[in-house]
């Protein structure tokens, strides 16, 4: 998983170039892959070289020298730009989305009208430079990648004597904002991953405002703790479900809070819902790898299948963990054991990592080595390090905003329960660190027989099983095209669902009267998502009532939902969220 934010809409056009940009603008977004992330959490200075590649700036500094007439054509194109905004000609105005310039003194005072125009026109002409470079695909991400960044911090709603809000502040309380904003730049500065506080995190708790729906933990490995959620009606449908959270974040994202919490919404149409919380490796579990964490999905399997009386067990998995549910369930195909699945469910999962978003052209694999050998001698990866990496990703929303709030403003920052998750990190184990890494260098999901699970060559097309597939469109760590290939790697008839939020908003996405959600959806999805995209309906909602009939479907008849929880094989052992999700 990812991290998400309050956002403030704001991000130079550089991120969404016409020239690589589809029709929901999502294309050039995507700024993130597997390897590259998790290679820049493990080595330090990797932050400064994700910026600086000198390569991409010969090669553009190169092509452009190639078109004189092109740069020439916009170096003039900018200067009478310029001259219309300082003589308020200018019609030029930031988009819509952009929150960053919502206050009404960017359009209504003078200076500040003409400080933002120049700026938008600058971001305009840069961007216009990188499309006449007519770059290869990698260098022109780099070049995005570094311009657009560099951009966004010049933004002048950075600095505090050209946002008009921080100025009335400064008027207001005498300069007090400046003070408070610097002792919280001290403070966060003495910590990792360095960067502003997205959150206040003194409003929550784990069992009183988070996770809350009623369970008890079934079952505790040295790996996972297994959760049998308590049915909430009379009868429950034969077919169990088991959730496979990520590995990279605590699971409670999708039992966040009541009302918006995909557990207790599943639970309420009669599902009989399990889910699984992974430990929190330290480094004496450093050895943990893809095949620990394979075999303990098999493991959570076997027992929610014993606990139901079942032969066969939905699952569901998110992110990272569909990508070892892959593995999984590849080496029970490989073992003639796929009987033992009724469906696969994967939410913002991408197993082809191909061109996976701007990212995936920053990978080196010279970093990735040193990211694997740095992990190996502490034992695991600091999720700290990581959140840091998730951060720079989308730097106006999970950056800038805070600095303009906690440190210009010197506002507390927001409490908001998703921002809560998102700063809980956890520690990736060594062993699961590499073999991500690996995989995702290598694109080894994409081609069978390319990777072993559990002694088994790995064959995606071998997972014979009805899947559904849940993309979101601004999803800037899983692009949705990543994901909408995993129609064509799995076997079996696939839904895919591509919903309009991001990452994480994809699946707190709950439907009601008050949502402002939407969906496209189609079943055994044709080979190119663009094709599909020009022709696909756009459903108004949640997406989640059209899951719930997906999987009842699926789920055989209803029976009366049990009077306790897990069996005698498995007893109860704790209250849900259990011990593991609250580990350090």
């Amino acid at each position: 998983m990812a991290p998400t934010s309050t956002p403030n809409g704001g991000g130079s056009r550089i991120e969404g170039s016409t020239r690589v940009r589809d029709s929901v603008g999502t294309r050039a977004a995507a700024r993130s892959a597997l390897d590259v992330m998790l290679t820049d959490a493990a080595i330090e200075e990797a932050g400064v070289r994700r910026f600086i590649k000198p390569t991409a700036a010969v090669k553009l500094a190169a092509s452009l020298a190639r078109r004189p007439q092109r740069l020439a054509g916009r170096a003039a194109g900018l200067g009478q730009e310029l001259v219309r905004v300082a003589a308020g000609r200018s019609q030029r105005a930031p988009s819509k989305g952009d929150r960053r310039f919502g206050d009404p003194a960017w359009s209504g005072n003078w200076l500040l009208r003409r400080v933002l125009q120049s700026y938008l026109a600058s971001v305009e002409v840069v961007d216009g430079l990188i499309d006449d470079a007519r770059l290869d695909w990698r260098t022109e991400r780099q070049a995005r990648f570094a311009a657009g960044n560099l951009l966004d911090a010049l933004a002048p709603t950075n600095f505090p004597w050209s946002n008009p809000a921080v100025l009335r502040e400064i008027v207001d309380t005498g300069g007090a904002n400046l003070v408070a904003g610097g002792r919280r730049f001290a403070a966060d500065m003495r910590r990792a991953p360095r960067l502003p506080a997205s959150v206040d995190t003194s409003k929550f708790e784990l069992g009183e405002n988070l996770a809350l729906s009623p369970g008890s933990v079934v079952l505790r490995t040295e790996v996972f703790e297994l959760i049998h959620y308590r049915p909430s009606t009379a009868q429950v449908h034969e077919i169990p479900l088991l959730f496979v959270p990520p590995t990279i974040n605590r699971f409670y994202i999708l039992d966040i809070a009541p009302g918006r919490s995909v557990v207790e919404h599943l639970v309420a149409a009669g599902q009989q819902v399990f889910l699984i919380s992974w430990c929190n490796p330290g480094a004496e579990q450093g050895h943990f790898d893809l095949d620990t964490y394979a075999r303990s999905v098999l493991e959570a399997r076997d027992a929610v299948a014993q606990i139901a009386k079942q032969q066969t067990v939905h699952v569901n998995a998110a992110c990272s963990g569909g990508i070892i549910t892959a593995a999984a369930l590849a080496h029970l195909a490989a073992t003639s054991s796929l009987e033992q699945i009724a469906s696969l469910t994967l939410w913002v999962c991408a197993l082809d990592n191909a061109r996976a978003g701007t990212a995936a052209a920053l990978a080196s694999r010279e970093l990735a080595a040193a990211a694997v050998a740095e992990s190996a001698r502490k034992g695991y990866l600091d999720g700290r390090a990581l959140a840091g990496v998730f951060a720079w990703l989308r730097p106006n929303d999970l950056i800038w905003n805070y600095v303009v709030n906690n440190y210009l403003l010197g506002k507390d920052p927001p409490a908001f329960d998703i921002l809560y998750w998102n700063q809980d990190s956890v520690r990736l184990a060594a062993g699961l660190h590499r073999d991500f890494v690996h995989l995702a260098l290598e694109n080894a999901l994409t081609r069978p027989g390319a990777l072993e699970a559990l002694g088994t060559p790995v064959d995606l097309g071998a997972i014979d099983l009805d899947s559904y597939i849940v993309a979101g469109v601004k999803d800037h760590i899983v692009p949705w095209e990543s994901a909408y290939r995993s129609t064509q790697l799995l076997g079996g008839s696939s839904r895919f669902v591509l919903s309009t939020s991001g990452h994480i908003q994809a699946l707190v996405n709950p439907p009601g009267p008050s949502s402002r959600s939407s969906y496209r959806a189609v079943n055994d999805a044709h080979a190119d998502p663009h094709a599909w995209l020009e022709q696909a309906d756009m459903k108004q909602g949640s997406w989640w009532p059209d899951y719930v009939g997906w999987l009842a479907s699926r789920s055989g008849p209803r029976k009366a939902a049990p009077k306790s929880l897990g069996s005698a094989a498995h007893r109860p052992t704790a209250k849900a969220p259990g011990s593991y999700v609250r580990a350090a």
